[in-house]
């Protein structure tokens, strides 16, 4: 269990996390024909907008209800009135899914009372779901925000039905990307089953071209599956962020569900798919013992790349105890790990600490470590330390693929294999040009850290295979 310990400094230098509205947007771009709203000022509303774009590279709808100076001081209900009366008109959507700012909770807009006043003023706009959420940027990060979000869609669209044995639930957490989730959606789908996905960024994020613009997102979770939800047979969380929507289903239509505190790495998704043939009540599709299995080569071949090395890692609790979590199984030492908010996640990540910092924290606790993880605001402190950086979590944006890239599963988690391997194997050959393939003296010799004892992994991690 990891040690918690918030950061006292005066103030937060390059910071890592990103705000509570930021996560709650993120959330609602995954439900269709949605329009997210930002209730407060127009700069707050272009900060996300441009961190979404930089990261997807694509259009992103978002709204603001441009508070100013009058207008906070005087209370915000003109402003989301003529917001909603012009959301609908220009862009029709299904959905109109609002979030606070730290400027309006400041001022104590009573935006729920807002909403029932406008649905009593303005009987137009009653073919339009609203969902609201209270997510100050104050307090919490981008995970807090997600969690608030998928929540309050659960409670105010939810309702309870009739339950179809075939279908089940699929809570993704934040640190998942469409290309996680569509990998998702087809194990699930091997079993016979069907997902609901809510919400579902695969839809609407996954980098597609699509055919029309409506001005809203385009994709995602529709009103009918997320109203749907309530047949589920049971639930999946992913993260603990989930945990409080799934609860959530729970009360409404009395779902049973299990959260997995992250579908990286072997044991994992072993449970997932013993779960999913508990539910389905048929045997796991040999393909999967296929996967599973060239995980297991994998995990053979990377781990004398992975075995002893120091990494830093900082990301929201979920990701960070996801991409920790398997290192550490994989023999790898987290040596500093930072991340944004509390979280029961960090309960469970094998480290000794967990700090609640900023990225001058990472680069400090990095200077020892042999590898980074974070997001594209840690490259400067990568660079100045000399050490290779994996870009994870939200933003990266100075990568193409992000949609595309998959760490969960067998097939996902091999992936990340990989790519921590490849970093190393790229280190070694950097301070030892000309000396390439390495003996396995020299590659010792030449890590920073010692990998004596290989061959004794190796030989255990293969009988636990023949076992």
């Amino acid at each position: 269990m990891a040690h918690v310990v918030e950061s006292r400094k005066a103030c937060t230098v390059n910071p890592l996390k990103m705000s509570q509205p930021l996560g709650a947007t993120f959330a609602f771009m995954g439900l269709d024909a949605c329009m997210p709203v930002m209730h407060g000022s127009q700069g707050c509303t272009s900060f996300a907008l441009v961190l979404l774009v930089r990261h997807f590279k694509e259009a992103i709808p978002l709204q603001t209800t441009a508070m100013n100076e009058v207008t906070t001081i005087m209370g915000g209900y003109e402003n989301i009135e003529a917001a909603l009366l012009n959301i609908r008109k220009r862009a029709a959507p299904k959905v109109i899914a609002i979030c606070s700012t730290g400027l309006t909770e400041t001022k104590g807009d009573d935006v729920e009372g807002y909403l029932v006043t406008a649905r009593q003023r303005k009987p137009e706009l009653a073919d339009t779901e609203i969902v609201y959420v209270s997510t100050p940027d104050y307090v919490g990060a981008f995970e807090d925000g997600y969690k608030h979000a998928v929540t309050g869609i659960v409670r105010a669209l939810v309702k309870p039905l009739p339950v179809d044995a075939k279908q089940v639930t699929l809570l993704p957490g934040s640190h998942l990307s469409p290309g996680d989730i569509d990998e998702l959606r087809e194990i699930i789908e091997a079993f016979g089953l069907t997902p609901v996905v809510l919400p579902d960024i695969s839809g609407s994020l996954d980098g597609h071209i699509a055919p029309d613009w409506r001005g809203t997102t385009l994709g995602g979770t529709t009103l009918e599956e997320i109203r749907a939800a309530g047949a589920s047979a049971f639930t999946l969380g992913v993260g603990e962020q989930t945990r409080e929507a799934a609860e959530a289903l729970k009360t409404i239509a009395d779902t049973p569900f299990e959260v997995f505190e992250r579908l990286t790495g072997l044991e994992v998704n072993d449970r997932l798919l013993q779960r999913l043939s508990k539910i389905a009540g048929c045997a796991v599709p040999a393909k999967y013992r296929r996967q599973r299995s060239q995980l297991l080569d994998a995990m053979l071949d990377g781990h004398f790349y992975t075995g002893g090395i120091k990494v830093a890692i900082g990301a929201e609790p979920d990701l960070l105890l996801a991409v920790g979590g398997f290192l550490h199984e994989m023999g790898a030492e987290l040596r500093c790990c930072v991340s944004t908010t509390k979280s029961a996640a960090h309960a469970l990540l094998p480290a000794e600490q967990v700090l609640l910092g900023d990225l001058e924290d990472l680069e400090q606790g990095a200077a020892d470590c042999d590898l980074l993880i974070t997001h594209s605001h840690g490259r400067q402190a990568a660079e100045r330390l000399d050490k290779p950086l994996l870009r994870m979590g939200f933003p990266v944006f100075d990568r193409i693929g992000n949609a595309h890239r998959r760490y969960v599963g067998y097939r996902g988690t091999m992936n990340l294999i990989f790519e921590v391997s490849n970093l190393m194997m790229e280190r070694i050959a950097h301070h030892h040009p000309g000396d390439w393939p390495l003996t396995p003296e020299a590659r010792r010799a030449a890590m920073p850290v010692r990998m004596a004892n290989a061959d004794t992994q190796i030989e255990s991690r293969t009988a636990a295979a023949s076992a």
